[in-house]
């Protein structure tokens, strides 16, 4: 094996034009796909991050009656599945080794209706206890105009996505309550359309479902916001307390379990039905009352009793759940089912890249198209190489008719062709990698950032921060070490076809 080294290593030198032709080529092929590789490595780990971290958790429990794994971003709007009995979900999560924190919220798609009978436009909705969503994403929102909802408040926060889809196609520009209009935030689009444009504060809220027990809503917009990170894809979702977002759906709220029925109420539903007549018996008829009638004053709840009522105790339609640290998504997943499965809840749990559909397999469609385009261009490097080597070969007919005549064997020769294409790999292809894996610290080590919602999607949030794994530097050698077979096969069939007449008739 070393003698073939050796020899190699002296037919690149001495053919160094071809040789460089064949080294540059495979050099350009691993820099280009380890630096693809550590963009889409770093970019895949920046969505993963900004999506987990502000918005869905590591893991999403849904309903088993829940068709699909795609509960946010559904480009149909389909309707999720309420859970069946939450406070059951619950004390499971509560009771897993795996389980760092865990939010209920509700999440479907309500239309935004025209109160002056103009057109109108659906939105996605999601439903919390306000308190608990700061908790459970500390971080996630920045507030662009008016104030965020206080725990108990009825109300919206309207992100900034939705409120440019709402004015381009329903021609309303909805803004917060008690404040002024600044033309410094208001889309391009509300801009354009001056006049015609109508302002509205509140917003009318018709929840679709399945079973049509939806009902129409008004709720002030109490803020404007804005996703930090990934704004274009998240913030298309309008927020609202957890008890509003139940009775847009037509669900249980919580408020209704504490409803108290009187005791005259519960008389009339415990009367015997056989015996209607009897309702209207005369000595039942008049009943005199002593005591004064309270005036009955509709008013709106007060925070500190709002945030009395057991907001569990209503319906929720997901449960975002962050694992706890070291724990893999893949082992939670699993843990979890099985967990949920032995307490009969009836929920499944969705990892979080399947629950917001085509934006989780981004990194993956990336990375496979990266994948695809490097091996096009390895196709065209495959050509060119053996176009050259089996040139090389030809020329090098007297050398090799010699080595033939003084007793090499057809199979030394194809061996010494074979080790000079991996000496050529190894080498140039490991300058190309180390070269990328350079120029990918480097990049990271600037620590990139931006407020651009386009660019904030090629970054994977809001720093390009791009690393390469140890999976990327094999896949990276496999690479090479597929061209290089491959492109050697017809140049060595050449050289062993020439024979010590060859040698001679060239002389």
């Amino acid at each position: 094996m070393g003698i073939l080294v050796k020899i190699a290593w002296r037919n690149i030198w001495r053919h160094k034009g071809k040789s460089l032709i064949v080294g540059t080529i495979l050099f350009l092929g691993a820099l280009l796909m380890t630096v693809g590789a550590g963009v889409i490595t770093g970019m895949n780990k920046g969505l993963q991050e900004s999506i987990v971290r502000s918005f869905s958790g590591d893991v999403v429990l849904v309903s088993k009656k829940q068709q699909g794994d795609n509960v946010f971003l559904s480009m149909m709007g389909s309707s999720v599945e309420p859970l069946p009995e939450y406070e059951h979900v619950k004390k499971v999560l509560e009771e897993s080794d795996v389980v760092s924190s865990f939010l209920p919220i509700g999440k479907n798609v309500a239309m935004v209706l025209n109160d002056a009978g103009g057109s109108m436009d659906g939105a996605f909705l999601i439903g919390a206890d306000i308190k608990q969503y700061g908790e459970f994403f500390p971080d996630n929102l920045e507030l662009v105009q008016g104030s965020f909802l206080k725990p108990g408040e009825e109300g919206v926060l309207l992100a900034t996505g939705a409120q440019k889809m709402l004015t381009t196609s329903m021609g309303i520009f909805f803004m917060p309550e008690s404040t002024e209009v600044d033309t410094s935030i208001m889309p391009e689009e509300a801009q354009k359309m001056g006049r015609n444009l109508t302002i509205r504060r509140n917003m009318i809220f018709m929840g679709l479902s399945d079973d049509n027990t939806s009902t129409d809503i008004r709720l002030p917009v109490r803020g404007l916001v804005k996703y930090k990170s990934l704004n274009t894809i998240l913030g298309t979702f309008v927020i609202m307390d957890i008890e509003s977002y139940r009775h847009c759906m037509g669900y249980v709220a919580a408020a209704h379990q504490l409803v108290e029925i009187p005791n005259e109420s519960k008389e009339l539903l415990d009367f015997d039905e056989s015996n209607l007549d009897a309702l209207f018996a005369e000595e039942d008829l008049l009943v005199e009352h002593d005591r004064e009638v309270d005036e009955v004053v509709f008013k709106d709840r007060p925070v500190d009793e709002a945030e009395a009522v057991d907001l569990d105790a209503g319906t929720y339609n997901l449960v975002l759940v962050k694992l706890r640290d070291g724990v893999k998504q893949e082992e939670g997943v699993k843990a979890l089912g099985a967990a949920l499965d032995n307490a009969g809840t009836g929920v499944r749990p969705v990892i979080w890249h399947k629950s917001i559909g085509p934006v989780g397999g981004m990194a993956v469609l990336i990375k496979s198209s990266l994948f695809v385009f490097v091996m096009l261009l390895f196709v065209v490097a495959i050509v060119i190489i053996v176009n050259t080597l089996s040139m090389s070969a030809l020329e090098r007919t007297p050398e090799i008719g010699m080595m033939r005549a003084i007793g090499a064997q057809k199979e030394f020769i194809g061996k010494m062709f074979f080790a000079e294409t991996v000496v050529l790999a190894a080498f140039f292809g490991s300058i190309g990698i180390a070269a990328g894996w350079i120029f990918v610290t480097v990049l990271s080590a600037m620590n990139l950032t931006t407020n651009n919602d386009m660019v904030q999607l090629l970054y994977g949030g809001d720093t390009f921060q791009p690393f390469l794994t140890a999976g990327d530097f094999a896949l990276a050698f496999a690479q090479l070490a597929l061209v290089a077979v491959i492109a050697v096969i017809y140049p060595i069939i050449v050289a062993r076809n020439i024979t010590p007449l060859d040698a001679i008739s060239r002389q």
